[in-house]
């Protein structure tokens, strides 16, 4: 029992990298995805008007930025998939619905086609064209390394999910690589 208890965890898969990209956060900043380097991040797909599961996952998100609260360097990004409505002043409000930290939990719009090719492309998580303007998104969350790669999935109807999405993150926060 005391051997099984010392052998380290498996390593996280690497599911590929989340290329640079610039977009505008909800105080209508330009944001720069190269500033995650050497960050820590959890990313989702979301719009403010959702009538779905969006609200939950901001919840759920909201929870992770409280449970990650001694890990400041963990940032969480949640971009919306409906930049024609979700303006910075609506991610704002949005933001402050949810309690976003400042600095911790960032909203990011831009152009459709850029969300879009982002989601899909990058992260592998939406079927869209990225020139289609179509409502679509995923109710997953994404991990991602300090060296931007995306290392796990996390979907909020899976049991669990979000507790092993913590775990995982303190792992890769315990790793200085």
């Amino acid at each position: 029992m005391a051997a099984f208890a010392c052998r380290r965890a498996e390593p996280l898969p690497s599911y590929g990298v989340v290329p640079d990209f610039t977009l505008i956060d909800q105080t209508g900043t330009p944001f720069q995805g190269s500033s995650l380097n050497g960050k820590i991040w959890v990313a989702d797909f979301v719009f403010t008007n959702c009538p779905g599961p969006c609200p939950r996952m901001s919840s759920l998100m909201h929870q992770i930025q409280t449970a990650t609260a001694s890990l400041p360097a963990v940032k969480l990004i949640s971009f919306t998939v409906d930049p024609s409505r979700d303006t910075p002043s609506v991610l704002l409000a949005y933001a402050n619905r949810f309690h976003a930290e400042a600095g911790r939990w960032f909203f990011l719009t831009g152009e459709a086609k850029d969300l879009n090719r982002l989601s899909k492309d990058a992260f592998h998580l939406s079927e869209t064209s990225a020139d289609s303007t179509k409502l679509d998104h995923s109710t997953r969350f994404v991990l991602i390394d300090r060296h931007a790669q995306i290392r796990g999935y996390y979907g909020i109807s899976d049991p669990g999910s979000t507790a092993r999405l913590i775990e995982d993150i303190r792992s890769l926060a315990k790793d200085p690589s």
